[in-house]
C-alpha cells in the first residue's frame, strides 16, 4: 500500500497474451488494493524458451523441488524436449532433470491441485508420503484418498505425519475411523499410543528412540540420496565408504526388525 510493487512480475508473451510465470502473490495483492499497473519483465515471446530461462535464473528461495518437476513436466510433456536438452538449457545434469520429472509420476492431478493451491503441504508429500509409496508398495490411489482426508484442516505436518503412520501402517479400526473423517478422534488415539511409552523402563525407551529415528532417516535417506547437488568429490568418497558399511549390515538389520515385529504384533 505504501511502496507499491518493487519486484517486477515475470511471464512470457505468447499471441499477444501475459502468461504469468513468477509473481502469483503480488498479482494477488495488486488486485485486491486496486493497483491496476504494476511492473513486468518479459522473458522470452517462446512459451518454453521463458521456462528454461526462469529456471536457469532462479535460486532456490524462489523455486521448490515441486515448482521445478511442474515446469520441467510440461518441457516434456508439452514442448517434447528431451531431458538432455533441458540440462543443457538450465546447466544441470541429467540425473536434476530426471528426479524432478519423476517426482510427478507419483502425483495425481487431484494431488497436485491440492498441493499447489496450498490444502495440503508439500513437505507432508515429499517426506512422509512419498516414502510410504517406495517402501510399503502403497498405490497412488491409496495415497490420493488419505490426502483427500486430510486436506483443508489447518493440520500441523507432524499431525499429518501422525495420521499418516495410523492409517498406513496402524490398525484396522483407525483406518476406518479416519476414512470416516474422526480425523481429531484418529489424533487423539495416535497421541494416547505415544503416552502409553511413559509406563516403559529406561532401556525400552531408549530402543523405541532409536527406532522411531531410524524411521525417520531411513525416509529422508531415500530422499537426499537421489539429490544430485551432492557430487564432489570428498562427497563420493566419504559417501561410498558409508554406504559400504550400511550395505553389510542391512540384512542384519532387516532380519532384527522383522523378528521385533513378530514379537511385538504377538504380543
Amino acid at each position: 500500500m505504501e511502496r507499491g510493487i518493487s519486484d517486477p512480475l515475470q511471464g512470457i508473451d505468447v499471441d499477444e497474451a501475459l502468461i504469468l510465470i513468477d509473481g502469483f502473490k503480488r498479482y494477488r495483492c495488486a488486485k485486491k488494493l486496486k493497483i491496476e499497473k504494476v511492473p513486468y519483465q518479459s522473458l522470452s515471446d517462446n512459451e518454453a524458451f521463458g521456462i528454461l530461462k526462469f529456471i536457469r535464473n532462479s535460486n532456490r528461495e524462489k523455486l521448490n523441488m515441486l515448482e521445478e518437476a511442474r515446469l520441467i513436466n510440461d518441457l516434456i510433456s508439452v514442448h517434447k524436449m528431451t531431458v538432455k536438452d533441458i540440462a543443457s538449457h538450465v546447466g544441470k545434469s541429467t540425473s536434476w532433470v530426471s528426479m524432478r520429472n519423476g517426482i510427478l509420476e507419483d502425483m495425481s492431478e487431484s494431488i497436485m491441485e491440492k498441493i499447489f493451491t496450498g490444502k495440503f503441504p508439500a513437505y507432508s508429500f515429499m517426506y512422509t508420503l512419498r516414502p510410504f509409496i517406495r517402501m510399503n508398495n502403497n498405490k497412488t490411489e491409496e495415497i490420493e484418498m488419505f490426502i483427500d482426508l486430510v486436506s483443508g484442516k489447518d493440520l500441523s505436518i507432524r499431525d499429518i505425519e501422525r495420521l499418516a503412520k495410523g492409517y498406513f501402517n496402524g490398525s484396522k479400526e483407525l483406518k476406518e475411523q479416519i476414512m470416516k473423517g474422526n480425523i481429531s478422534w484418529g489424533l487423539s488415539q495416535l497421541k494416547k499410543q505415544k503416552l502409553k511409552t511413559d509406563g516403559t523402563s529406561e532401556v525400552e525407551k531408549e530402543v523405541l528412540k532409536i527406532l522411531e529415528i531410524l524411521q525417520q532417516y531411513m525416509q529422508k535417506s531415500i530422499l537426499k540420496s537421489q539429490d544430485d547437488r551432492c557430487h564432489s568429490k570428498p562427497f563420493f568418497a566419504q559417501a561410498n565408504i558409508l554406504t559400504e558399511g550400511i550395505l553389510r549390515q542391512i540384512d542384519i538389520l532387516s532380519k532384527a526388525m522383522k523378528e521385533l515385529y513378530d514379537r511385538t504384533r504377538q504380543a
